[in-house]
């Protein structure tokens, strides 16, 4: 199970610490804390200040190779990873955020039941422009 849990927690954590370093920060913030908010060991309160301490060591870093970081990406690897063994339904949310700092978006199936629909159907996270049909 622990390797299971670990691939998640691992690129969670990469992406965790890059998301950090753009304008997504507050958005992410967020995420993570909510993650962690989920009765996990740590408090929010010790996972918000890691995450304010995180940022502000990406902020004076020199770049990907700065050893910091990798200190800092092995640290959320390790929480992620424990919370996870507590509690591994944040998975699939964790998975998601991943797919957030990826750019790829994350799977979505849906099945309309129950009713003759006779025009295009849409679900969407983010729209930009007009939409056209026919």
């Amino acid at each position: 199970m622990d390797a299971e849990l670990a691939a998640p927690a691992a690129s969670g954590a990469t992406a965790v610490v890059q998301l950090m370093a753009q304008d997504a920060w507050t958005t992410v913030r967020e995420r993570v804390l909510a993650l962690f908010g989920r009765g996990a060991t740590d408090r929010p309160e010790s996972v918000s200040a890691a995450l304010d301490e995180t940022r502000t060591v990406i902020a004076s870093s020199g770049g990907r190779d700065d050893p910091r970081l990798v200190a800092l990406t092995s640290d959320w690897r390790n929480r992620l990873l424990e919370l996870l063994q507590q509690d591994p339904a944040p998975a699939e949310e964790l998975r998601a955020l991943v797919a957030h700092a990826s750019g790829r978006p994350s799977s979505v199936h849906n099945v309309i039941t129950g009713a003759k629909v006779r025009g295009p159907v849409i679900q969407a996270h983010t729209i930009t422009g007009d939409l056209h049909f026919g």
